[in-house]
Protein backbone atom coordinates (compact mmCIF):
# COMPACT_ATOMS: atom_id res chain seq x y z
CA UNK A 1 0.00 0.00 0.00
CA UNK A 2 1.03 3.58 -0.58
CA UNK A 3 2.45 5.82 2.22
CA UNK A 4 -0.29 7.98 3.48
CA UNK A 5 0.01 10.97 5.80
CA UNK A 6 -2.98 11.39 8.51
CA UNK A 7 -4.41 14.70 9.40
CA UNK A 8 -5.89 14.52 12.99
CA UNK A 9 -7.63 17.57 14.92
CA UNK A 10 -9.25 16.94 18.16
CA UNK A 11 -12.20 18.57 20.10
CA UNK A 12 -11.98 17.12 24.02
CA UNK A 13 -14.40 17.31 26.11
CA UNK A 14 -13.11 17.92 29.36
CA UNK A 15 -15.86 18.62 32.13
CA UNK A 16 -14.98 21.32 34.98
CA UNK A 17 -14.95 20.54 38.90
CA UNK A 18 -17.73 23.40 39.84
CA UNK A 19 -19.58 22.57 42.54
CA UNK A 20 -22.63 23.30 40.96
CA UNK A 21 -23.69 23.38 37.13
CA UNK A 22 -23.49 26.31 34.77
CA UNK A 23 -26.83 27.68 34.98
CA UNK A 24 -28.58 26.49 37.96
CA UNK A 25 -27.47 25.57 41.60
CA UNK A 26 -27.81 21.83 41.02
CA UNK A 27 -24.92 20.07 42.50
CA UNK A 28 -22.11 18.97 39.97
CA UNK A 29 -21.81 15.36 41.65
CA UNK A 30 -20.63 12.08 39.27
CA UNK A 31 -22.33 9.08 40.69
CA UNK A 32 -25.74 9.97 42.64
CA UNK A 33 -28.84 8.55 41.80
CA UNK A 34 -30.00 9.13 38.44
CA UNK A 35 -32.41 12.08 38.22
CA UNK A 36 -31.49 13.85 41.62
CA UNK A 37 -30.02 16.71 40.62
CA UNK A 38 -32.07 18.32 38.68
CA UNK A 39 -34.33 21.37 38.56
CA UNK A 40 -36.62 23.62 36.24
CA UNK A 41 -33.30 25.12 34.58
CA UNK A 42 -31.70 21.84 33.66
CA UNK A 43 -34.63 20.48 32.87
CA UNK A 44 -35.59 23.13 30.63
CA UNK A 45 -39.15 23.75 32.32
CA UNK A 46 -41.23 26.86 31.07
CA UNK A 47 -40.83 29.79 32.48
CA UNK A 48 -37.19 29.02 33.99
CA UNK A 49 -33.83 31.52 34.01
CA UNK A 50 -30.12 30.43 33.60
CA UNK A 51 -27.48 32.18 35.38
CA UNK A 52 -23.99 31.97 34.54
CA UNK A 53 -21.61 29.93 36.88
CA UNK A 54 -19.01 32.31 37.56
CA UNK A 55 -16.60 29.20 38.57
CA UNK A 56 -17.03 28.29 35.06
CA UNK A 57 -15.33 31.72 33.67
CA UNK A 58 -12.89 31.73 36.10
CA UNK A 59 -11.43 28.18 35.19
CA UNK A 60 -12.10 29.01 31.50
CA UNK A 61 -9.71 31.57 31.90
CA UNK A 62 -7.02 29.26 34.02
CA UNK A 63 -7.01 27.06 31.03
CA UNK A 64 -6.80 30.12 28.63
CA UNK A 65 -3.22 30.81 30.82
CA UNK A 66 -2.22 27.25 30.75
CA UNK A 67 -2.81 26.68 26.60
CA UNK A 68 -1.71 30.30 25.64
CA UNK A 69 -4.80 31.29 24.56
CA UNK A 70 -6.22 34.52 23.93
CA UNK A 71 -9.16 36.03 26.18
CA UNK A 72 -11.41 38.40 24.08
CA UNK A 73 -12.88 41.64 25.94
CA UNK A 74 -16.23 40.28 25.48
CA UNK A 75 -17.93 36.09 24.48
CA UNK A 76 -21.78 35.30 23.89
CA UNK A 77 -23.76 32.14 24.53
CA UNK A 78 -25.85 30.75 21.68
CA UNK A 79 -28.23 28.13 21.57
CA UNK A 80 -27.23 25.31 19.36
CA UNK A 81 -30.75 23.80 18.20
CA UNK A 82 -31.15 19.78 17.80
CA UNK A 83 -33.58 17.46 19.38
CA UNK A 84 -32.27 14.03 21.12
CA UNK A 85 -34.08 12.94 24.50
CA UNK A 86 -30.90 13.54 26.19
CA UNK A 87 -31.00 17.27 26.05
CA UNK A 88 -34.21 18.04 27.86
CA UNK A 89 -34.58 21.92 26.12
CA UNK A 90 -34.44 20.80 22.40
CA UNK A 91 -31.02 23.03 22.47
CA UNK A 92 -27.79 22.93 24.10
CA UNK A 93 -26.43 26.40 25.41
CA UNK A 94 -23.14 26.81 23.93
CA UNK A 95 -20.75 29.50 22.33
CA UNK A 96 -20.25 29.79 18.55
CA UNK A 97 -18.61 32.94 16.56
CA UNK A 98 -18.08 34.38 19.51
CA UNK A 99 -15.87 32.34 22.42
CA UNK A 100 -14.31 33.17 25.73
CA UNK A 101 -11.13 32.03 24.55
CA UNK A 102 -9.19 31.75 20.79
CA UNK A 103 -5.85 31.15 19.16
CA UNK A 104 -3.56 28.98 21.42
CA UNK A 105 -1.25 26.30 21.43
CA UNK A 106 -0.03 23.32 23.34
CA UNK A 107 3.74 22.13 23.03
CA UNK A 108 4.39 18.09 22.75
CA UNK A 109 7.55 16.64 22.37
CA UNK A 110 8.99 19.70 20.68
CA UNK A 111 6.24 20.49 18.21
CA UNK A 112 3.25 23.00 18.52
CA UNK A 113 0.29 22.33 18.14
CA UNK A 114 -2.57 24.84 17.75
CA UNK A 115 -5.75 25.41 19.39
CA UNK A 116 -8.53 27.22 17.24
CA UNK A 117 -10.97 27.86 20.58
CA UNK A 118 -11.31 26.70 23.89
CA UNK A 119 -15.23 27.62 24.33
CA UNK A 120 -18.40 27.28 27.43
CA UNK A 121 -21.31 25.01 26.89
CA UNK A 122 -23.17 22.18 29.34
CA UNK A 123 -23.01 18.86 28.94
CA UNK A 124 -26.09 16.74 27.92
CA UNK A 125 -27.84 13.97 29.81
CA UNK A 126 -26.61 10.09 29.78
CA UNK A 127 -28.64 7.65 27.69
CA UNK A 128 -28.49 3.90 28.53
CA UNK A 129 -29.64 1.82 26.06
CA UNK A 130 -30.92 -1.42 27.60
CA UNK A 131 -30.41 -4.89 25.24
CA UNK A 132 -27.89 -6.64 23.33
CA UNK A 133 -25.03 -4.50 23.60
CA UNK A 134 -25.71 -1.43 24.48
CA UNK A 135 -26.61 0.29 21.31
CA UNK A 136 -29.18 2.23 20.35
CA UNK A 137 -29.99 -0.29 17.45
CA UNK A 138 -30.30 -3.11 19.52
CA UNK A 139 -32.05 -1.89 22.39
CA UNK A 140 -35.19 -3.11 23.88
CA UNK A 141 -35.90 0.50 25.35
CA UNK A 142 -33.69 3.11 26.76
CA UNK A 143 -33.42 5.00 30.06
CA UNK A 144 -32.10 8.66 30.31
CA UNK A 145 -30.52 10.53 33.47
CA UNK A 146 -30.21 14.04 33.41
CA UNK A 147 -27.74 14.80 36.32
CA UNK A 148 -25.41 15.59 34.33
CA UNK A 149 -27.47 17.80 31.67
CA UNK A 150 -26.26 21.18 32.00
CA UNK A 151 -22.69 20.10 34.03
CA UNK A 152 -20.20 22.79 33.29
CA UNK A 153 -17.99 21.85 29.98
CA UNK A 154 -14.94 23.52 28.33
CA UNK A 155 -14.49 21.83 24.68
CA UNK A 156 -11.02 22.15 23.40
CA UNK A 157 -10.68 22.36 20.06
CA UNK A 158 -7.10 21.76 17.81
CA UNK A 159 -6.19 22.62 14.87
CA UNK A 160 -5.57 19.80 12.38
CA UNK A 161 -2.03 19.47 13.06
CA UNK A 162 -1.13 16.11 14.51
CA UNK A 163 0.32 13.66 12.31
CA UNK A 164 -0.14 10.54 14.18
CA UNK A 165 -2.14 8.61 16.42
CA UNK A 166 0.45 8.40 18.91
CA UNK A 167 0.86 12.12 18.76
CA UNK A 168 -2.26 12.60 19.54
CA UNK A 169 -2.64 10.21 22.14
CA UNK A 170 0.65 12.66 23.33
CA UNK A 171 -1.42 15.39 22.96
CA UNK A 172 -4.23 14.37 25.01
CA UNK A 173 -1.96 12.99 27.77
CA UNK A 174 0.36 16.43 27.96
CA UNK A 175 -3.46 18.16 27.79
CA UNK A 176 -5.02 16.11 30.47
CA UNK A 177 -1.58 16.65 33.27
CA UNK A 178 -2.10 20.41 32.13
CA UNK A 179 -5.43 20.83 33.25
CA UNK A 180 -5.36 18.60 36.36
CA UNK A 181 -2.37 20.61 37.35
CA UNK A 182 -4.13 23.50 36.96
CA UNK A 183 -7.55 22.17 39.13
CA UNK A 184 -10.18 22.77 36.91
CA UNK A 185 -10.77 18.83 36.49
CA UNK A 186 -10.70 15.50 37.80
CA UNK A 187 -9.75 14.51 34.23
CA UNK A 188 -11.48 10.93 34.86
CA UNK A 189 -11.68 9.21 31.18
CA UNK A 190 -13.54 6.31 32.67
CA UNK A 191 -16.48 8.52 34.69
CA UNK A 192 -16.40 11.07 31.39
CA UNK A 193 -14.84 13.98 32.66
CA UNK A 194 -12.83 13.88 29.54
CA UNK A 195 -14.31 13.25 26.30
CA UNK A 196 -12.76 13.06 22.97
CA UNK A 197 -13.95 13.56 19.39
CA UNK A 198 -11.46 13.22 16.58
CA UNK A 199 -11.35 14.33 13.33
CA UNK A 200 -9.67 11.79 10.92
CA UNK A 201 -8.68 12.41 7.18
CA UNK A 202 -5.87 11.24 5.27
CA UNK A 203 -3.91 12.56 2.04
CA UNK A 204 -0.59 11.73 0.02
CA UNK A 205 2.45 13.41 1.74
CA UNK A 206 3.37 16.62 0.52
CA UNK A 207 -0.31 17.37 -0.53
CA UNK A 208 -1.33 20.87 0.57
CA UNK A 209 -5.23 19.96 0.46
CA UNK A 210 -6.94 18.00 3.29
CA UNK A 211 -8.98 14.95 2.60
CA UNK A 212 -12.33 14.13 3.80
CA UNK A 213 -13.01 13.97 7.25
CA UNK A 214 -14.78 11.62 9.66
CA UNK A 215 -15.51 12.35 13.01
CA UNK A 216 -14.70 9.50 15.73
CA UNK A 217 -17.14 9.76 18.80
CA UNK A 218 -16.89 10.08 22.34
CA UNK A 219 -13.22 8.20 22.79
CA UNK A 220 -13.14 8.04 26.14
CA UNK A 221 -9.66 6.32 26.65
CA UNK A 222 -5.82 6.34 25.53
CA UNK A 223 -6.21 2.98 24.35
CA UNK A 224 -9.46 3.83 21.98
CA UNK A 225 -8.23 6.59 21.05
CA UNK A 226 -4.98 5.22 19.37
CA UNK A 227 -6.65 2.27 17.71
CA UNK A 228 -9.88 4.14 16.77
CA UNK A 229 -7.35 6.76 14.81
CA UNK A 230 -5.23 3.98 13.51
CA UNK A 231 -7.86 2.29 12.53
CA UNK A 232 -9.66 4.79 10.50
CA UNK A 233 -6.39 5.99 8.78
CA UNK A 234 -6.24 2.59 7.20
CA UNK A 235 -9.82 2.48 6.52
CA UNK A 236 -9.82 6.21 4.37
CA UNK A 237 -6.75 5.32 2.82
CA UNK A 238 -7.87 1.74 1.46
CA UNK A 239 -11.08 3.59 -0.12
CA UNK A 240 -8.93 6.51 -1.33
CA UNK A 241 -6.67 4.01 -3.42
CA UNK A 242 -9.87 1.79 -4.69
CA UNK A 243 -11.25 5.03 -6.48
CA UNK A 244 -13.80 5.33 -3.70
CA UNK A 245 -15.28 8.47 -2.31
CA UNK A 246 -14.18 9.15 1.39
CA UNK A 247 -17.98 10.19 2.73
CA UNK A 248 -17.95 13.25 5.58
CA UNK A 249 -19.38 11.40 8.66
CA UNK A 250 -19.52 10.71 12.16
CA UNK A 251 -18.19 7.33 13.10
CA UNK A 252 -18.57 5.57 16.39
CA UNK A 253 -15.36 3.08 17.94
CA UNK A 254 -16.58 -0.49 18.73
CA UNK A 255 -13.79 -1.52 20.95
CA UNK A 256 -14.95 -5.25 20.54
CA UNK A 257 -14.63 -5.47 17.10
CA UNK A 258 -11.54 -2.45 16.86
CA UNK A 259 -13.32 -1.14 14.00
CA UNK A 260 -15.41 2.21 13.42
CA UNK A 261 -18.72 2.20 12.51
CA UNK A 262 -20.74 4.69 10.56
CA UNK A 263 -23.18 7.37 12.54
CA UNK A 264 -25.02 9.62 10.71
CA UNK A 265 -24.09 12.36 7.67
CA UNK A 266 -21.98 15.07 9.54
CA UNK A 267 -23.84 18.32 10.44
CA UNK A 268 -22.53 21.35 9.19
CA UNK A 269 -23.23 24.62 11.58
CA UNK A 270 -25.84 25.52 10.23
CA UNK A 271 -27.62 22.59 10.47
CA UNK A 272 -28.07 23.47 14.39
CA UNK A 273 -29.47 27.04 13.50
CA UNK A 274 -27.34 28.51 15.92
CA UNK A 275 -28.70 31.88 17.43
CA UNK A 276 -27.26 34.14 20.50
CA UNK A 277 -29.23 32.88 23.73
CA UNK A 278 -31.65 35.90 24.66
CA UNK A 279 -31.23 34.73 28.31
CA UNK A 280 -27.85 35.43 28.67
CA UNK A 281 -26.24 38.64 28.62
CA UNK A 282 -22.23 38.50 27.43
CA UNK A 283 -19.35 37.40 29.38
CA UNK A 284 -16.46 40.09 30.10
CA UNK A 285 -14.12 39.36 32.19
CA UNK A 286 -12.92 42.28 34.10
CA UNK A 287 -8.79 43.04 34.71
CA UNK A 288 -9.27 42.54 38.17
CA UNK A 289 -10.70 39.04 37.31
CA UNK A 290 -7.49 37.70 34.58
CA UNK A 291 -4.89 39.26 36.76
CA UNK A 292 -6.35 36.96 40.27
CA UNK A 293 -6.87 33.96 37.61
CA UNK A 294 -3.28 34.77 36.26
CA UNK A 295 -1.01 35.47 40.05
CA UNK A 296 -2.94 32.33 41.17
CA UNK A 297 -1.70 29.75 38.69
CA UNK A 298 0.68 26.70 39.26
CA UNK A 299 3.61 25.08 37.95
CA UNK A 300 2.57 23.86 34.59
CA UNK A 301 3.63 20.30 33.60
CA UNK A 302 6.22 21.24 31.37
CA UNK A 303 7.96 23.38 33.20
CA UNK A 304 7.46 20.59 36.36
CA UNK A 305 9.29 18.17 34.32
CA UNK A 306 12.10 20.28 33.42
CA UNK A 307 13.14 21.43 36.65
CA UNK A 308 13.09 17.70 38.13
CA UNK A 309 15.67 16.76 35.17
CA UNK A 310 17.85 19.88 35.73
CA UNK A 311 17.68 19.91 39.43
CA UNK A 312 17.47 15.86 40.18
CA UNK A 313 19.46 14.37 37.09
CA UNK A 314 16.82 12.34 36.46
CA UNK A 315 15.89 11.01 33.07
CA UNK A 316 12.38 12.59 30.94
CA UNK A 317 10.74 9.48 31.58
CA UNK A 318 10.82 9.71 34.85
CA UNK A 319 10.11 13.16 35.04
CA UNK A 320 7.09 12.45 32.71
CA UNK A 321 5.92 9.26 35.49
CA UNK A 322 6.09 11.82 38.50
CA UNK A 323 3.91 14.61 36.70
CA UNK A 324 1.66 12.55 34.98
CA UNK A 325 0.47 10.28 37.90
CA UNK A 326 -1.54 12.44 40.11
CA UNK A 327 -0.05 13.34 43.39
CA UNK A 328 3.39 10.99 42.57
CA UNK A 329 5.41 14.45 42.07
CA UNK A 330 4.26 16.39 45.29
CA UNK A 331 4.71 13.13 46.99
CA UNK A 332 8.69 12.68 45.57
CA UNK A 333 9.13 16.35 46.47
CA UNK A 334 8.20 15.63 49.84
CA UNK A 335 10.51 12.45 50.45
CA UNK A 336 13.08 14.83 48.56
CA UNK A 337 13.14 17.67 51.19
CA UNK A 338 12.67 14.95 54.03
CA UNK A 339 16.63 13.24 53.23
CA UNK A 340 18.90 13.85 55.82
CA UNK A 341 22.64 15.46 55.30
CA UNK A 342 25.05 14.63 52.50
CA UNK A 343 25.16 10.95 53.04
CA UNK A 344 21.57 10.41 53.28
CA UNK A 345 20.70 9.60 49.30
CA UNK A 346 19.90 11.95 46.21
CA UNK A 347 16.73 12.98 44.58
CA UNK A 348 17.46 10.43 41.95
CA UNK A 349 17.58 7.74 44.65
CA UNK A 350 14.53 8.85 45.96
CA UNK A 351 12.64 8.65 42.32
CA UNK A 352 14.13 5.34 41.33
CA UNK A 353 12.42 4.12 44.46
CA UNK A 354 9.02 6.06 43.80
CA UNK A 355 9.05 4.50 40.43
CA UNK A 356 9.63 1.34 41.03
CA UNK A 357 8.30 -0.43 44.45
CA UNK A 358 5.76 2.70 45.34
CA UNK A 359 4.11 2.63 42.12
CA UNK A 360 3.64 -0.72 41.76
CA UNK A 361 2.27 -0.93 44.85
CA UNK A 362 0.06 1.94 44.26
CA UNK A 363 -1.08 -0.05 40.76
CA UNK A 364 -1.08 -3.22 43.05
CA UNK A 365 -3.53 -1.80 45.72
CA UNK A 366 -5.03 0.94 43.83
CA UNK A 367 -3.84 3.39 47.21
CA UNK A 368 -2.38 6.88 47.15
CA UNK A 369 1.04 6.86 47.80
CA UNK A 370 0.42 8.73 50.93
CA UNK A 371 0.39 5.48 52.55
CA UNK A 372 3.76 5.69 53.31
CA UNK A 373 4.79 8.89 54.46
CA UNK A 374 7.47 10.40 51.94
CA UNK A 375 9.59 10.74 55.54
CA UNK A 376 9.51 7.47 55.81
CA UNK A 377 10.44 6.71 52.21
CA UNK A 378 13.34 8.73 52.56
CA UNK A 379 14.71 7.23 55.82
CA UNK A 380 14.67 3.92 53.68
CA UNK A 381 16.69 5.68 51.07
CA UNK A 382 18.92 7.00 53.91
CA UNK A 383 19.90 3.46 55.23
CA UNK A 384 20.62 2.35 52.08
CA UNK A 385 22.66 4.94 51.02
CA UNK A 386 24.45 4.82 54.38
CA UNK A 387 24.89 1.16 53.91
CA UNK A 388 23.09 0.55 56.84
CA UNK A 389 21.08 -2.10 54.44
CA UNK A 390 21.40 -3.34 51.08
CA UNK A 391 19.20 -2.82 48.72
CA UNK A 392 18.04 -6.25 48.16
CA UNK A 393 17.16 -5.58 52.02
CA UNK A 394 15.58 -2.25 51.74
CA UNK A 395 12.79 -3.82 49.73
CA UNK A 396 11.64 -6.24 52.25
CA UNK A 397 11.66 -3.41 54.99
CA UNK A 398 9.62 -1.10 52.67
CA UNK A 399 7.12 -4.11 52.03
CA UNK A 400 6.77 -4.58 55.85
CA UNK A 401 6.95 -0.64 56.54
CA UNK A 402 3.77 -0.23 53.58
CA UNK A 403 1.96 -3.27 55.14
CA UNK A 404 2.18 -2.07 59.05
CA UNK A 405 2.63 1.27 59.21
CA UNK A 406 6.40 1.15 60.87
CA UNK A 407 9.28 3.24 60.29
CA UNK A 408 12.26 1.43 58.39
CA UNK A 409 14.78 2.04 60.80
CA UNK A 410 12.38 0.66 63.60
CA UNK A 411 11.79 -2.40 61.70
CA UNK A 412 15.75 -2.42 61.16
CA UNK A 413 16.34 -2.70 64.83
CA UNK A 414 13.65 -4.65 65.59
CA UNK A 415 15.09 -7.40 62.64
CA UNK A 416 18.73 -6.97 63.81
CA UNK A 417 19.85 -6.65 59.75
CA UNK A 418 21.84 -3.62 60.16
CA UNK A 419 24.85 -4.19 57.46
CA UNK A 420 28.54 -3.55 59.03
CA UNK A 421 29.78 -1.26 56.93
CA UNK A 422 32.58 -0.20 59.14
CA UNK A 423 35.58 -0.51 56.96
CA UNK A 424 37.80 -1.21 59.71
CA UNK A 425 35.71 -3.86 61.49
CA UNK A 426 35.58 -5.42 58.03
CA UNK A 427 39.54 -5.31 56.87
CA UNK A 428 40.03 -7.22 60.46
CA UNK A 429 38.38 -9.90 59.33
CA UNK A 430 39.64 -10.01 55.97
CA UNK A 431 42.83 -10.35 57.35
CA UNK A 432 41.83 -12.63 59.68
CA UNK A 433 40.33 -14.97 56.98
CA UNK A 434 43.11 -14.70 54.42
CA UNK A 435 45.79 -15.50 57.46
CA UNK A 436 43.71 -18.65 57.95
CA UNK A 437 43.61 -19.73 54.45
CA UNK A 438 47.35 -18.45 53.57
CA UNK A 439 46.87 -20.66 49.82
CA UNK A 440 43.79 -19.18 48.48
CA UNK A 441 44.91 -15.75 48.08
CA UNK A 442 47.76 -17.70 45.71
CA UNK A 443 46.01 -19.88 43.96
CA UNK A 444 43.15 -17.10 42.72
CA UNK A 445 45.90 -14.99 41.48
CA UNK A 446 47.49 -17.83 39.68
CA UNK A 447 44.11 -19.83 38.48
CA UNK A 448 42.29 -19.45 35.51
CA UNK A 449 38.23 -17.43 35.44
CA UNK A 450 36.57 -20.66 36.13
CA UNK A 451 39.31 -21.10 39.47
CA UNK A 452 39.16 -17.17 40.53
CA UNK A 453 35.42 -17.48 40.89
CA UNK A 454 35.39 -20.27 43.08
CA UNK A 455 38.14 -18.97 45.00
CA UNK A 456 36.53 -15.65 45.17
CA UNK A 457 33.13 -17.22 46.76
CA UNK A 458 35.35 -19.03 49.33
CA UNK A 459 36.80 -15.83 50.41
CA UNK A 460 33.06 -13.98 50.35
CA UNK A 461 31.52 -16.66 52.38
CA UNK A 462 34.23 -16.98 55.00
CA UNK A 463 34.45 -13.00 55.19
CA UNK A 464 30.36 -13.13 55.51
CA UNK A 465 30.32 -16.17 57.77
CA UNK A 466 32.50 -14.41 60.66
CA UNK A 467 30.35 -10.83 59.73
CA UNK A 468 27.30 -13.28 60.84
CA UNK A 469 25.80 -12.64 57.34
CA UNK A 470 25.58 -8.87 58.03
CA UNK A 471 28.64 -7.44 56.05
CA UNK A 472 28.07 -5.18 52.97
CA UNK A 473 28.72 -6.69 49.91
CA UNK A 474 30.35 -3.76 48.25
CA UNK A 475 32.66 -3.03 50.82
CA UNK A 476 34.10 -6.52 51.25
CA UNK A 477 34.53 -6.98 47.57
CA UNK A 478 36.18 -3.75 47.45
CA UNK A 479 38.64 -4.62 50.32
CA UNK A 480 39.09 -7.92 49.49
CA UNK A 481 39.94 -6.87 46.08
CA UNK A 482 42.65 -4.96 47.39
CA UNK A 483 44.17 -7.34 49.80
CA UNK A 484 44.06 -10.14 47.26
CA UNK A 485 46.03 -7.96 45.17
CA UNK A 486 48.30 -7.03 47.62
CA UNK A 487 47.74 -3.50 47.63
Amino acid sequence: MTAYETVIGLEVHCELATASKMFCGCPNEFGDEPNTNVCAVCLGLPGSLPVLNAMAVEYALRVADALNLRVPERSVFSRKNYFYPDMPKNYQTSQYDEPITIDGWLEIDGVRVGITRAHLEEDTGKSQHVGVGGRIHDAEFSLVDYNRAGVPLLEIVSEPDIRSAEQAKRYVEELRATLLAVGVSDVKMEEGSLRIDANVSVRTPGSPEFGTRAEIKNLNSLRSLLRAIEYESDRQWSLTQAGEKVVQETRHWDEESGRTISGRSKEEAHDYRYFPEPDLVPVEPTQEMRERVRASMPELPAAQRARYIEQWGIGAEDARVLVDVPGLAAYAERAVAALPGDSGGSAKDVVNWVRQEVLAYINETGLSPAVLAPEMLAELVALVAAGTISRQQAKDVLAESLRDEKWPRTIVEERGIAQVSDEGAIADVIDRVLAANPNVAEEYRAGDEAAKKKKWGFLMGQVMRELKGRGNAQVINRILEQRVAGE
